[in-house]
């Protein structure tokens, strides 16, 4: 099968059309998962810095409510 022969702007337009992606599938595993890490630890500390206290306190509440949600339908019922 002949490659067809593209110019090189609708190469450009092709990987920017891909995004990162493109990059990233000739990654490593190990590539992959230090960029992730070092992008989830920026990204939480920029979300922390926008909350205003607030919003901090309500998710906290939430997150609160959750867990202990959870352990009260772990404990059996007592037997009557």
């Amino acid at each position: 099968m002949a490659r067809k022969e593209i110019t090189l702007r609708e190469h450009l337009e092709s990987i920017a059309a891909k995004g990162g992606r493109a990059r990233a599938e000739k990654l490593s595993a190990a590539k992959k998962k230090a960029i992730a890490k070092k992008g989830g630890k920026v990204g939480g500390r920029a979300r922390a810095q926008k909350l205003t206290a607030a919003e901090r306190r309500a998710i906290g509440q939430k997150a609160a409510q959750a867990r202990w949600k959870k352990s009260k339908r772990a404990k059996p019922k007592s037997e009557e």
